[in-house]
């Protein structure tokens, strides 16, 4: 019998923003986690040299034509002329050609890369502790997995097909540009120095800003978001000006983070208008000086200033893709961050155990846990719960009674201490296995907007209509079903707003029923429930309970009347534990939490009459 310590340090790790990662080392880490990216990088980049070359050509062929066929020795040459403008009509359609392919390739593989990253990411976040996600905001969570895979998207897709495009232009044309003159050449570069020279200032503040852009995209979503979910609690309480004051701050924010990044965009843009301006006035009065002194031909001097044309524009193109990448790379961080935030409950796959059928024994050995930076919740919990058994746990609010069960179903982890289920730590049984065998029931079953069949079906998804009717039937809520609109087919609205609070805990006993656990674990949920479907949701809890090991979180102590046996739980300790009728007779915390149930439940009778 295993009695393994675990620290769990994972438990509830924050989750990793990515942000210490550096930019050359964030896109090695973005290919290594979607290869597809660099699928067949060699001939694409045959095909971006050969469309870059293609932009040289005009240039080429202007010169010739000027200085061969129509200003030769032997004055003008119209076959030569032809020639040189077939040639590089069959150089434009092989540059088109190249250029459409070259599209092709990046948009593939940046799509299928992208598809890896996004199924990744979402995968990762369902792997996910409960503690971590909830220590994320969940509009930001979204964020991560929706606009900042976006942001990658963009760049990947636009971006990256100009950066590849623009280098290979920039390359090309001083090549050709020094083969013309290499003193116009070097008067296009010096005015072009100080943005070069600036571009890695640049680069680390653009990364700043944007960085800064991400996350507060991940707030405005998240203030967005929550009165979204919540406008009942807004509106039944008048706070619509407080909510929209929030809403407000955070587009204010993302505003302000936006204004800021763009403006060191503006300014770098500005100063590539501005060393394009000196580039073309420079080539200009140069070139007309060395022309008229005969070291260049008309033909070379006209051609260069295309091939400045040609230069100029993927500099000043470069600031932007300069903007896109570091967007890019910030989102693509945030990504890599929920990548890097470790999935604690780790499934020990093929290797692990499976559960045989059947009612389940419980043993918690020396367990104790303690939130993310918190106190001990509970402290060396000590239990053994026989297959076959009913088991009340009852106790205040903050108790741990409900950090119980968490731990119980293996949503969480012990900090110390192993939990057993006949006799094999939950750590060592299959995924598969612990969610075929344990069923946790929560205080409010979460219902998607779809269909009762659909939702109930969580429970066995390949499970047919004749199985849910069966189901009912078994619980006793075939009646109940009959009498809903379409019956299984009803639509049950975003989050099960169509259904009362009792009906959708109904719906959450059919989704156990049809999933026919091994062991319950029920979070009792009939508060503001009528009586009548109360005793209605009574009788189905004991049928759903008959023949299987249960444990129920109670919170109304008649659930505890009916249990094999009650656990109290006081300040994360078992202080008492036995039978209804002998712990109501002691003198204890049980004594007085009854006493206490007793006294209100009697005074809600009486106001009821």
């Amino acid at each position: 019998m295993s009695t393994t310590t675990s620290t769990a340090p994972a438990a509830g790790s924050v989750m990793s923003t990515g942000e210490d990662i550096g930019a050359i080392e964030t896109i090695r880490r973005g290919v290594r986690i979607s290869p597809e990216l660099t699928e067949g990088i060699g001939r694409t980049l045959v095909l971006a040299v050969l469309a870059s070359a293609g932009q040289v050509v005009v240039p080429v062929a202007v010169q010739q034509t000027l200085d061969k066929g129509l200003n030769g020795p032997g004055g003008v040459d119209v076959g030569f002329t032809v020639r040189t403008g077939l040639l590089a009509l069959v150089a434009i359609v092989l540059t088109a050609w190249a250029s459409y392919a070259m599209t092709a390739r990046l948009f593939t593989a940046a799509e299928r890369g992208l598809a890896t990253l996004r199924t990744k990411a979402f995968r990762h976040v369902h792997d996910l502790p409960l503690l971590t996600q909830n220590t994320e905001r969940r509009g930001a969570l979204v964020s991560r997995v929706t606009s900042d895979v976006d942001q990658v998207s963009q760049f990947l897709v636009f971006g990256g097909l100009l950066f590849v495009v623009s280098v290979g232009q920039v390359l090309l044309a001083t090549v050709v540009m020094v083969v013309y003159s290499w003193q116009l050449t070097v008067v296009v570069w010096l005015c072009f120095a100080p943005l070069f020279l600036s571009l890695r200032y640049f680069q680390r503040k653009l990364s700043a800003a944007y960085t800064q852009v991400r996350r507060q995209v991940g707030a405005m979503l998240s203030a967005v978001s929550e009165p979204v979910v919540g406008a009942a609690v807004v509106k039944a309480y008048a706070v619509e000006a407080r909510t929209q004051r929030r809403i407000d701050e955070a587009i204010a924010a993302n505003q302000a983070a936006a204004t800021r990044a763009q403006g060191f965009t503006a300014f770098s843009f500005s100063l590539g208008g501005l060393s394009a301006g000196l580039a073309n006035a420079g080539v200009i009065v140069i070139g007309v000086w060395l022309g008229l002194a005969g070291d260049l031909t008309s033909g070379r001097i006209l051609a260069f200033a295309f091939l400045v044309t040609l230069f100029v524009g993927p500099v000043q193109m470069g600031t932007q893709i300069l903007t896109d990448a570091q967007n890019a790379i910030a989102g693509w961080r945030r990504v890599i961050g929920i990548l890097d935030t470790p999935a604690d409950l780790v499934d020990p796959g093929p290797e692990g155990h499976t559960l045989p059928r059947g009612p389940i024994d419980v043993e918690f050995h020396h367990v104790s846990f303690a939130y993310p930076g918190g106190p001990m919740v509970l402290h060396d919990v000590t239990e053994h719960i026989a297959a076959g058994t009913r088991v009340a746990v009852v106790g205040e609010t903050g108790s741990g009674k409900s950090t119980f069960a968490k731990l119980l179903t293996r949503l969480m982890d012990p900090t110390e201490g192993s939990i057993t289920l006949d006799g094999v730590d939950l750590r060592e049984i299959r995924s598969e296995s612990l969610r075929r065998s344990v069923v946790l029931v929560p205080q409010e079953g979460f219902l998607f907007d779809d269909t009762l069949a659909a939702n109930v079906r969580y429970g066995r998804l390949e499970a047919s209509d004749a199985d849910l009717e069966r189901a009912a039937a078994e619980l006793g809520l075939d009646d109940w079903l009959a009498g809903l609109p379409r019956g299984l087919q009803t639509r049950v609205g975003q989050r099960g707003e169509s259904l009362s609070a009792g009906e959708r805990q109904l719906v959450a006993l059919l989704r156990a029923q049809l999933a026919d656990p091994d062991l319950l674990v029920l979070d009792e949920a009939t508060s503001a429930v009528d009586p009548a479907l109360e005793m209605r949701i009574g009788r189905a809890l004991e049928r759903l309970m008959s023949g299987r090991t249960s444990v129920t979180i109670a919170h109304r102590l008649s659930t505890a009347e009916n249990a094999d046996e009650v656990m109290v739980v006081d300040a994360g300790r078992v202080v008492q534990r036995g039978p209804h009728a002998v712990l109501v007779e002691q003198d204890g915390v049980y004594a007085r939490l009854h006493a206490s149930w007793v006294a209100q439940h009697g005074s809600a009778e009486r106001m009821d009459r």
